[in-house]
Formats: C-alpha cells, sequence, structure tokens
C-alpha cells in the first residue's frame, strides 16, 4: 500500500495552491455568483461532521449527489479534488490548465468551470466558479477517513449571513435582509481576495503582544500558523521542536512548533496554544505575502460559535463548552492514513525522528490491527490519534501487522511541547 502523498488542513501551501487556481477561475466570464434560497425560504439550517475540526457537508452537483465537502472560509472559487463525481464528458468542455510556479513540485493539471449547478440544503448557485483537479492531490480522503470530494467558500458566505455552531455542529444561514439575534462579541474582518483577515493580538514567547492580521481559516485543521514578522519570516522562540507539518503543493512542510503563552480574541483570552512556524523561503513566501501575519485555524476557531457576515465585515464570537479544552500535541510521533477498499486500513505514513514510536522501532508502512487491546473495526481514525495523545508517560500498545506477521508494540508516550 502507498502513503498519500499529501496532506490537506496543515495550512501555508494549500493557501497557494488555492491563490494560484483562483487566479484561473477569476480570468473566466462571470455570471451571477450568489447562491438563492428556493421559494420563500429566509433561512435553512443543516447539520454538519467535524473531523480533525474540519467541517463536512453534503453538497449536490448537478443534482447529484450529496457529496462530501469541506466548508473553508479560505477557499474562493469552489475545488473538486475528486474528479470522479462529474460525467466525464463535461471534461471536453472546460478549459485546462496548469498551476505552477509554487516551490518544487510538479504543476498540476486542472479544469475551469462556471458550467456546474451547487446546491447546499435548499440553497442553489447556478454557474459556480470552480476548478477540478485531473488527480486528488490533497489526498483528502485519507487524511479524514472519509471519502471527500471537494472544498467550497466563498460563494457560500459571501451569499448569507452564515451562523456555525460548533457547540451542536450544524449551520444556519440567513439571507441578508433576516432580522436575527447575534449573539457574541463582534469584531470587524477585511476580505481579501474574498477570505476573512482579522487582526488579533498575539504574545509568542519571550516577545510582547503584538497586533497580528490572521486569516481565517476553517480548513487548517490546526491552531495557529504564524509566518511573517515585518516582512521576514517569523522568529522562533527560545524552545520549540522541529516538526512536518504537513506536505502540500510544493512539497513537504517542515518547520517547528512550540505555544504561544496568549492569543486574544476581543475579551476571550486563549492561553498556551501549539503555533506552528513553517519554514519555507523564495516563490511562497512572496505568494503569502498580503500583508498578513500567519493563519489561525480549525482547533482555535472550533471553540468558538461563530456568526459570519461578510457584507458588513464584522463576525461576532461566543465561547462554547470546547473553549478551555487543553491544546495536545501527538505524543507519539506517528502519523496515520486511511486506504484500502472503504478505506478500512490503518496505515503509518511517516515516523517523527527521535519520537516515542521511532525509539520502539515501530516502521513506516506498518498496518495497525488494534489499539490498546481494541481492534481497529471498532475505532476510527480520530479515536486512534486520540490514543496518541492520551496522556505524558501512558503507555500505549500497538499490534501491527508487518511482512505477514504480527507485531506488538508498547510506547511510551512523551509530551514533547
Amino acid at each position: 500500500m502507498v502513503s498519500p502523498k499529501n496532506h490537506y488542513g496543515k495550512g501555508p501551501l494549500k493557501a497557494i495552491l488555492i491563490i494560484l487556481i483562483t487566479v484561473h477561475v477569476l480570468s473566466v466570464p462571470s455570471y451571477a455568483q450568489e447562491f438563492k434560497l428556493k421559494g420563500n425560504r429566509k433561512k435553512e439550517r443543516i447539520s454538519f461532521r467535524l473531523i480533525k475540526n474540519l467541517i463536512v457537508i453534503p453538497v449536490y452537483i448537478n443534482k447529484k449527489g450529496p457529496y462530501n465537502f469541506i466548508l473553508d472560509t479560505g477557499v474562493g472559487a469552489m475545488l473538486i479534488t475528486d474528479p470522479s463525481i462529474l460525467d466525464s464528458l463535461q471534461f471536453s468542455k472546460l478549459r485546462k490548465v496548469k498551476v505552477g510556479g509554487a516551490g518544487n513540485g510538479e504543476d498540476l493539471d486542472a479544469y475551469i468551470s462556471i458550467i456546474l449547478e451547487t446546491q447546499i440544503g435548499h440553497a442553489t448557485l447556478t454557474y459556480t466558479p470552480a476548478a477540478i483537479l485531473e488527480e486528488d492531490f490533497f489526498s483528502l480522503s485519507n487524511y479524514l477517513g472519509t471519502p471527500i470530494h471537494g472544498l467550497v467558500g466563498s460563494y457560500f458566505f459571501n451569499s448569507f449571513v452564515v451562523k456555525l455552531k460548533y457547540s451542536t455542529r450544524s449551520i444556519t444561514f440567513y439571507k441578508h435582509d433576516v432580522p436575527f439575534r447575534r449573539k457574541g462579541i463582534g469584531l470587524p474582518i477585511e476580505l481579501i481576495l474574498n477570505k476573512p483577515y482579522i487582526d488579533l493580538s498575539v504574545q509568542t514567547q519571550g516577545m510582547e503582544p503584538r497586533k497580528s492580521k490572521l486569516l481565517m481559516d476553517s480548513g487548517a485543521s490546526n491552531s495557529l500558523s504564524l509566518e511573517i514578522l515585518d516582512g521576514k519570516k517569523y522568529p522562533l522562540p527560545a524552545y520549540s521542536i522541529p516538526a512536518n507539518l504537513g506536505v502540500g503543493f510544493g512539497g513537504l512542510v517542515t518547520g517547528n512548533i512550540a505555544r504561544a503563552p496568549l492569543v486574544s480574541i476581543g475579551p476571550y483570552e486563549i492561553k498556551n496554544t501549539l503555533v506552528s512556524y513553517p519554514d519555507y523561503e523564495g516563490g511562497p513566501l512572496k505568494a503569502l505575502r498580503t500583508g498578513r501575519n500567519g493563519i489561525i485555524g480549525a482547533d482555535i476557531l472550533s471553540r468558538f460559535d461563530i456568526i459570519m457576515d461578510y457584507e458588513n465585515h464584522v463576525f461576532f464570537f461566543k465561547p462554547n463548552q470546547n473553549f478551555k479544552k487543553p491544546f495536545e500535541h501527538d505524543m507519539s510521533g506517528l502519523e496515520i492514513y486511511q486506504s484500502g477498499e472503504g478505506l478500512k486500513d490503518y496505515m503509518i505514513g511517516r515516523i517523527e525522528k527521535g519520537s516515542p514510536a521511532e525509539l520502539e522501532g515501530v516502521q513506516i508502512g506498518d498496518e495497525i490491527l488494534g489499539v490498546n487491546l481494541h481492534p481497529v473495526a471498532e475505532l476510527d481514525l480520530e479515536a486512534i490519534n486520540d490514543f496518541l495523545k492520551a496522556g505524558d508517560g501512558r503507555k500505549c500498545i500497538l499490534k501491527l501487522f508487518r511482512d505477514g506477521e504480527v507485531v506488538y508494540k508498547i510506547i511510551t508516550l512523551k509530551k514533547r511541547i
């Protein structure tokens, strides 16, 4: 079995790909680009699944589906990552482009379309600006453990006032002229390329709190990523650990992970959060220079219920029951993905150097058959990952399949950051 070559949701290189594709999509003729509710409906409520902090909603394309899409504030044009959901005859009508220039990765082939009809709940966008990847570059399904077909973002958020309740895993979206009570603290946002940016106070180790412009990215599963300060790479704090932050368009994203003492969202103080410092230069760094300092991701956003009003450039934040939940990093050094028919096989795709898993002899390519005496048939990917960050010094028993044999490994978890 082959490890998926790319992981989504870790931040920076996903953003570059989205920017480059958006440029191509914006070059096609435009039509009315707003979702419309059917009939006299003024609002709609739908449920979503929360997987690795990412919002997965049902979407219909050309009256077929439902398909699983990530609702992503970091996306402009809709992105279809699984081209198999479209009739192959449709591709002859589309313009094919190469998307490249961000790092050392190969160019991607994508098709540009505005002829797709998209439906979310009872809201429909008849001519949807979209990019369709020729292959599933992000390996979203393997990363999340469920079939994922694409990403939808700004065209949905621009069409409504959106109440995003992580606490109940529900979304209610209202026509702009419908009055309703907006609970929480209202903070101004700025839209750049139809993506929301917010100014927050961020304090990192050894530095005073400072105002930081952050992209609010519900499609980034991490907490906080700091990239640029005063036009240069954001300085590392005195204590951090090296880490692979994911794989994206330009190849492997390496960097460091540390703790940030304080992030303030209005009066709400988020303490001791994890923060990523990606290590990249050249083309990717230039592509990200929109005046921002970094990204605030879904591991922080999911601790609030949020009302998103793009039209009036204001978001309302109300802490939910997860607000005080501690931020924990993996304590084993393993990265696991799902593979095989029905995504039922749990495979080890990466091992951090010097980690507890490496020290115990766990190997890339091992298949996990059980964790702590639970067969994987009783678990899902999130449950397995929870076992792997259960606490410093805790034991984790792995039942593995390697080269035709069953192997047992006992890992002593270690809190490295």
